[in-house]
């Protein structure tokens, strides 16, 4: 069966964290994968707002998902603290791509948890139309800390 691989940024320039609440755990006795998507609204939200922006307005305009990706590469439990690492890239006219790594500490080591990618588009709510990403956008949310 194929996978989904999602290629990774070489680094990424915003770094939050949060504790898995029990809210997120599943019958699996792991966070679902409806948390972890919670999750990586959250990151998203924690990075634009980082940067001075918000979903409904990056330098003047709103933003909408086009599409979502994710590679669970592990287990996050109940109480355990998982570090999100978020960048942009991947600039077309319309849109960008958001890239999240989620890890977490396990005896003294790092594990690597989530790999996932949202597609952003720019869109103009009051229009309902998909429209140009702001020029400042670009080098603003590339930027390296």
């Amino acid at each position: 069966m194929a996978r989904i691989k999602i290629p990774q940024p070489s680094q990424y320039t915003f770094t939050t964290s949060l504790v898995v609440r029990i809210t997120d755990i599943n019958y699996g006795g792991h966070a679902g994968n409806d948390a972890i998507l919670s999750m990586i609204h959250e990151a998203r939200m924690r990075f634009l707002t980082h940067h001075g922006y918000s979903e409904l307005d990056i330098a003047g305009v709103g933003m909408i998902m086009g599409d979502v990706a994710i590679e669970f590469k592990g287990e996050l439990f109940y109480g355990e603290t998982v570090n999100m690492h978020v960048t942009a890239g991947e600039f077309s006219r319309v849109g960008f791509d958001i890239f999240y790594k989620f890890e977490k500490e396990t005896e003294g080591k790092t594990q690597t948890v989530v790999l996932a990618k949202t597609g952003m588009v720019c869109f103009n709510y009051s229009e309902r139309k998909v429209v140009s990403v702001p020029e400042s956008v670009v080098s603003k949310l590339m930027a390296i800390p």
